[in-house]
């Protein structure tokens, strides 16, 4: 099977939806799914690790984070991991479970992820990172594999981290265009996605090159597409609240439609997700939802004591019954 698989055949530039943890999980993808679909979803961050080791339990919870709906697809599974074995794993169940493809996160700066050597550490150990993707490609069966990374830890180290990662032939790259060190705290640098997509054209890789970073609008990630010459671009933290961000008719819904949807995001987070995931998880979304239009403050506070889905139901139940008046 071709590495780059249903990559080929989408219109460039290639618009996606960023992974975050216990934000873009099964239920907020389907809600986006149906309201503003991306040309390709991923899933939260899966530790490869933990899909090999750990007991009943913590293997049911991992696996509910790559649940997923056929709406959703193209989709595809994100895993951490510095051991091979794990991620050769991780990749034989994403094959299983029919994921269109695999990414390896080689970009995320939390300590305990780092700890185990994986995420943004991964940019210190180009050798593993190699055998990370070698193996993903092993387990995977012929669907394409993918990296999530930065332009370096400490520095910029692009010159000659992305030709390393490009050795081992990913059928994408999605540079965040700042460092590990960085963080968020500064605006991303897209002239690196720029000097990303000539490293990869110089070296005469087919790899597709995306970027991520600080992109608010689809308006503005096609104009960022063609600056870079990127092939696609990865759209993170614009989609709090805004399942609609993908959408070409529907920018600017109502109130009253934004909060009948984060009724249906809230059900079917308790639907699918309830048994592995704390309710409070759904709070973070009610303020995305809830703000810039009247009586937005009075309705989040109402909303943030809520405890479950029925609640949350009365409450938006008394909002529209209030602006009906």
């Amino acid at each position: 099977m071709e590495k780059h698989s249903f990559w080929k055949t989408l219109k460039k530039p290639i618009l996606v939806l960023a992974p975050m943890a216990d934000v873009t999980d099964v239920a907020f993808r389907t809600v986006i799914a149906k309201y503003g679909k991306p040309d390709v979803m991923w899933t939260e961050f899966v530790s490869a690790d933990g899909l090999l080791y750990a007991d009943e339990r913590g293997q049911e919870r991992l696996r509910s984070h790559l649940a997923f709906t056929h709406i959703e697809k193209p989709i595809v599974a994100q895993f951490f991991s510095s051991n091979p074995v794990a991620m050769e794993h991780a990749a034989r169940i994403a094959l299983d479970m029919g994921f269109d493809g695999i990414d390896i996160n080689m970009g995320c700066p939390d300590r305990s992820v780092e700890g185990q050597g994986a995420g943004a550490a991964m940019i210190k150990n180009p050798k593993r990172a190699r055998e990370i993707i070698e193996a993903a490609q092993r387990g995977g069966g012929g669907l394409p594999v993918s990296v999530k990374t930065r332009i370096g830890y400490n520095t910029n180290e692009l010159e000659t981290w992305l030709p390393e990662i490009l050795k081992a032939n990913p059928a994408v790259v999605t540079i965040h265009a700042r460092t590990r060190k960085e963080m968020s705290k500064v605006p991303a640098r897209w002239e690196h996605v720029a000097r990303a997509v000539q490293i990869r054209n110089e070296l005469h890789s087919d790899a597709l090159i995306f970027g991520n970073g600080d992109v608010e609008s689809i308006e503005v990630a096609e104009t960022k597409a063609l600056d870079t010459g990127a092939d696609g671009v990865m759209l993170g933290r614009a989609i709090f609240g805004n399942p609609w961000l993908f959408s070409k008719t529907n920018q600017h819904p109502i109130p009253e439609e934004r909060v009948r949807v984060l009724l249906e995001h809230t059900r079917l987070f308790e639907e699918k997700l309830g048994a592995y995931k704390n309710f409070a998880v759904m709070k973070k979304h009610f303020k995305s939802y809830v703000s810039g239009f009247d009586s937005s403050k009075e309705l989040r506070v109402h909303l943030m004591e809520t405890e479950n889905a029925d609640q949350v139901e009365a409450v938006i139940v008394r909002y529209l019954e209030g602006i009906q008046q």
